[in-house]
């Protein structure tokens, strides 16, 4: 067990942080999990929050299963083994039309009177809770990289070596705590791992 919970894998994560203090960073955390730990990395840095919007696709018959992911735009990242597991084009365009509403509906709770903050020429932090296939974290960084940032940094506590590797040639830097080589599930080093809700997501984005 690596984690406590969620604050203290991010109080771990803010000492590896701390040399951005005062760079005007933004924090852009993963929903649900990430967004509670992106504005205690936010705060401690002296950032600004916001989420970014991507969403796993889900195996045809194993929902907890990545086969790639779609960020808020369209643009998808499918795996070299989504056909292997049945997921043919029509499936494919059927789960992101289901990923798409979901997005489209979090981002009117979450920022609902504000548009997205812009990441252009920015020092981004892309925040969540551990790297298990890295699919939506990978989406999320080919999406931001288009915006053209300043720098894109990957803050995660715990990931995969596999998905690591994946990870580190999307970023100009990745920060993680612990890339153990028995890694099942994220869940697995929190000793408290419960569901983030929504409430919570919009209490972190509305809280200074």
């Amino acid at each position: 067990m690596l984690f406590q919970d969620r604050t203290d894998a991010a109080q771990q994560l803010v000492l590896k942080l701390k040399a951005l203090k005062g760079q005007h960073a933004l924090v852009l955390a993963i929903p649900r999990g990430g967004v509670p730990m992106g504005r205690i990395v936010a705060d401690a840095i002296d950032g600004e929050l916001d989420v970014v919007l991507v969403r796993k696709l889900r195996a045809p018959d194993n929902p907890e299963f990545a086969i790639g992911a779609v960020d808020e735009h369209g643009a998808m990242q499918i795996s070299e083994y989504a056909q292997m597991v049945g997921a043919d084009a029509e499936y494919l365009a059927r789960e992101k039309a289901v990923q798409m509403a979901t997005m489209r509906q979090r981002r009117a709770e979450y920022t609902p009177i504000r548009p997205p903050v812009s990441p252009a020429g920015r020092l981004l932090v892309v925040v969540d809770d551990g790297l298990a296939t890295g699919a939506t974290m990978m989406a999320a960084l080919n999406m931001l990289r288009e915006s053209k940032p300043a720098r894109l940094i990957c803050a995660i506590p715990v990931a995969a070596p596999d998905s690591l590797r994946k990870v580190k040639t999307l970023a100009d830097e990745v920060v993680c705590l612990s890339a153990p080589a028995n890694f099942q599930a994220v869940g697995q080093f929190y000793q408290n791992f419960p569901q983030v809700d929504d409430a919570e997501v919009i209490v972190a984005l509305s809280s200074h």
